[in-house]
């Protein structure tokens, strides 16, 4: 039933039921585990089948550049998961080239140039009265000019799959020669996304997938079905709207939050993509000698902010995914912290670094200052001090009883 409710597709679910049940009732039993680890170790084994087993790479060509050519259906994230694939490359240490070959879509082109603006990577684009192939062909030479490693095609899409639309594609395909074909297809679409990507594997062959918008409430059903079903490798998942919001995609980490086992893995990349590892360790030595301030908490915010949104953060540490079942929307999406903010700066700099001297004619200034209440800033205040007495304590080598309660 919990398969069915993510959108798996009912054969999918069916038979990955009957391969769990046949290993659970067999003769593959560990003495190490109880009963119940060693169904959950079975249940992860077989999503990680199903997923694809080892986390799938991009292939470049023997000869700069590389062109990748992206295709799906409008509404599905192309043109921005474009741009979030060219920082990723870039990151990577390649030169991109963006090509603006959606002329179907009004501000396509436009938006692609904005994009890569922000990013500083360059992108080719014609007139509104030229057409896609001519596009992905002359841009394709101007990243041989240019020297670029990758190129990255963006095709045009329709809101249903209709003939001229493939015809266009397979065109584009016979005269670049891509090394990759990625299919960008919306999660939170379901079975849909399923049947688009075998639409478009059967007319124009796709090398993998591409699959945005899984910060929602898609946790993985439709990447269940879709590799199943197409034998497509999923190779990046979109977990949200920011630019860096682009992952490898891991079939294990995958099964893990499938499960609600958190992924570390992916949280520990993201710390480090985000957060200044001189600023960490001076914020370490603080915080075991509990001589942190507001100022720092302030700094912490801002970089818990930078990883993403508090419900994403949260599935990802073991244990805590169901914690955000029982936190308010505007605490799983940061919001909340936007008060905060506006608390700690409406302090003065000596207020911020001894809170002790916030006395109740100072807490309804800072309260007036920030467009809050004063009990808002003392449950600021209460909330620092507990975080403080925390510290203080695992530093000494003890685990408080109410650390969950921190976390609300």
């Amino acid at each position: 039933m919990a398969l069915l409710e993510a959108d798996v597709n009912f054969r999918v679910a069916r038979d990955f039921v009957q391969r769990v049940r046949e290993r659970a009732v067999g003769t593959e039993v560990l003495e190490s585990l109880s009963p119940g680890q060693q169904i959950v170790k079975i249940v992860n084994e077989e999503l990680m089948a199903i997923l694809g087993g080892e986390s799938p790479r991009l292939v470049g060509a023997d000869q700069s550049p590389s062109v990748l050519m992206l295709a799906g259906l409008q509404r599905s994230g192309k043109t921005t998961t474009a741009a979030k694939l060219a920082l990723h490359l870039k990151r990577a240490g390649h030169r991109v080239l963006l090509v603006a070959g959606d002329l179907r879509r009004l501000a396509a082109v436009e938006q692609l140039e904005t994009l890569g603006r922000q990013l500083d990577v360059p992108v080719y684009s014609e007139g509104p009265d030229s057409d896609a192939l001519k596009v992905c062909r002359q841009g394709i030479q101007k990243a041989r000019d240019i020297g670029a490693a990758w190129v990255i095609l963006d095709t045009g899409g329709r809101l249903h799959i209709d003939d001229e639309m493939m015809q266009e594609l397979e065109e584009v395909k016979k005269a670049t020669s891509p090394v990759e074909v990625l299919l960008v297809v919306d999660a939170m679409t379901g079975q849909d996304a399923v049947n688009s990507a075998q639409s478009f594997n059967e007319r124009i062959g796709l090398t993998g997938l591409i699959m945005t918008k899984l910060d929602g409430d898609a946790r993985g059903g439709a990447a269940l079905s879709i590799t199943q079903v197409t034998g497509l490798p999923i190779k990046f998942i979109g977990t949200g709207e920011r630019a860096d919001a682009l992952e490898a995609f891991h079939p294990d980490r995958m099964a893990s939050r499938i499960l609600g086992m958190g992924d570390v893995l992916t949280l520990i990349e993201r710390a480090q993509e985000n957060i200044d590892q001189e600023r960490a360790r001076e914020m370490d030595r603080k915080l075991r000698t509990a001589t942190f301030n507001l100022e720092d908490f302030l700094e912490q915010l801002h970089q818990v902010k930078r990883m993403g949104p508090i419900s994403q953060v949260l599935e990802m540490i073991p244990g805590f995914s169901s914690l955000s079942k029982r936190m308010s929307p505007e605490e799983l999406d940061g919001s909340h912290l936007k008060s905060f903010e506006a608390i700690v700066y409406s302090m003065t700099p000596k207020e911020r670094r001894n809170p002790d001297i916030l006395n109740g004619s100072r807490r309804r200034r800072v309260a007036r200052g920030s467009g809050t209440t004063p009990q808002q800033v003392n449950q600021l205040i209460n909330q620092f001090r507990q975080m403080q007495k925390m510290m203080k304590q695992m530093s000494s080598g003890k685990m408080p009883r109410n650390m969950r309660g921190m976390f609300g």
